[in-house]
This record gives C-alpha cells, structure tokens and sequence, in this order.
C-alpha cells in the first residue's frame, strides 16, 4: 500500500546559500539536491521532527526555527511513485562552526552517508534540480533571498 509522507526539511540559509545535500535515482541517473532532513513520526510537530532529524543526522543543535512554507510534492524515484508534504523551515547553527565547514558529513538513518554544501540559490536551477518541487520559487519569493 502505498501513502503520503510527511517530511520536514531545513535549509539553513547562510550568505545567499542554503545547505543542500546532493542525491542520484537509482532508477535513471537524474541527479538532485535538496536539503536536510526526514520524517515526521507519529506524535511529533514538524518542527520538533526537524531538530531531531537535524541532531540524528549531523550532530547538530539548532535553534530559530522558522517554518518558510509547506509545498506537496509528488515524484518518481528508484521507479516507484512518491508523494510526500514537506514542511520546510529556515533554521540557525547553535554551533557557528558549521557555517564555516565546506562540506558537512552525516549519516541517514538507514547507515547511508550525507554530505551537504553550502550552494548559492542563484546557481539554480542551471546547476541541478533543487527538491522538493516548488522549492526553488518558494525560497526565491522569501525576503531574505
């Protein structure tokens, strides 16, 4: 059976650049960016999800949590359907040190390994395409960017 995920991500906007990491379909070689985050679990507010998410996957405490918008967004991945709602927030680094850090190395929950990078938003979407669908056009519509 399949269902609708809900996710909540964070960009961490920084110096006209977000926090992305970068993701290849298995399925087609079609290569995306997007940025941190995860699931929400049962009994849990997106924003919590999002700091929990941001802890387990690169050790990280963040404060300034600021939902940007919620966008749905339906896709193909590893040749299957997806659907999710993605609640994406702008957050801050307790720890200053990761807005000096070039590249960010983290683990999935599944054991897989994350690294993300500071991406200026201009460079998109010329450099790859930039997920969840409608991320792009929200960001660029928020008055910080």
């Amino acid at each position: 059976m399949q269902k609708i995920r809900c996710k909540a991500v964070c960009v961490f906007s920084h110096q006209q650049s977000i926090l992305l990491s970068k993701d290849t379909d298995p399925s087609n070689g079609t290569t995306f960016y997007g940025p941190l985050g995860g699931g929400i679990e049962f009994g849990e507010t997106s924003q919590d999800a999002i700091a929990r998410e941001i802890q387990e996957e690169i050790g990280a405490e963040i404060s300034d949590i600021k939902l940007l918008g919620v966008l749905e967004n339906l896709f193909w991945y590893g040749g299957a359907q997806c659907h999710e709602v993605v609640f994406v927030y702008d957050a801050k680094f307790v720890d200053l040190s990761f807005y000096e850090k070039a590249s960010i190395i983290g683990q999935e929950s599944n054991g897989s390994e994350i690294t993300a990078t500071w991406q200026n938003l201009d460079d998109f979407p010329v450099k790859g395409k930039l997920v969840p669908e409608g991320l792009f056009e929200l960001l660029t519509m928020q008055p910080n960017h």
